[in-house]
C-alpha cells in the first residue's frame, strides 16, 4: 500500500527541530566534527552528540549525511552550497 503525496508532507510537517538541534545540524553540515560544535555553541561534546541523537531519531536517519540531506529536503535547514570556484589560469 502507497502513500499518497497528502500522507508524506503531513508527515514531513510534524517533524520539528529545537533552535539548537538546527544550530549543532549547521555546524555539522560545514563539517564540523563533535568537539568543534561543542567549542562553538560552548557546550560539552556529550551534549552536542545528545543532540545529535535527538536529530538522528526525530528524522529516522542513521548518520550525520542523512541527517542533512532529510533536514534540507524537509526544509528544516536551508542548502547553501560552499564549494570554491575552479579558475582556469
Amino acid at each position: 500500500m502507497g502513500y499518497s503525496a497528502f500522507t508524506i508532507e503531513r508527515a514531513h510537517r510534524a517533524i520539528r527541530l529545537t533552535k539548537r538541534e538546527i544550530e549543532v545540524l549547521a555546524l555539522i553540515a560545514q563539517g564540523c566534527s563533535s568537539k568543534e560544535a561543542a567549542d562553538a555553541l560552548v557546550v560539552s561534546k556529550r551534549t552536542v552528540d545528545f543532540h545529535l541523537a535527538n536529530i538522528y531519531d526525530k528524522l529516522q536517519v542513521n548518520n550525520r549525511v542523512q541527517a542533512f540531506r532529510s533536514a534540507t529536503r524537509l526544509g528544516l535547514i536551508p542548502f547553501e552550497p560552499t564549494f570554491n570556484q575552479i579558475r582556469e589560469s
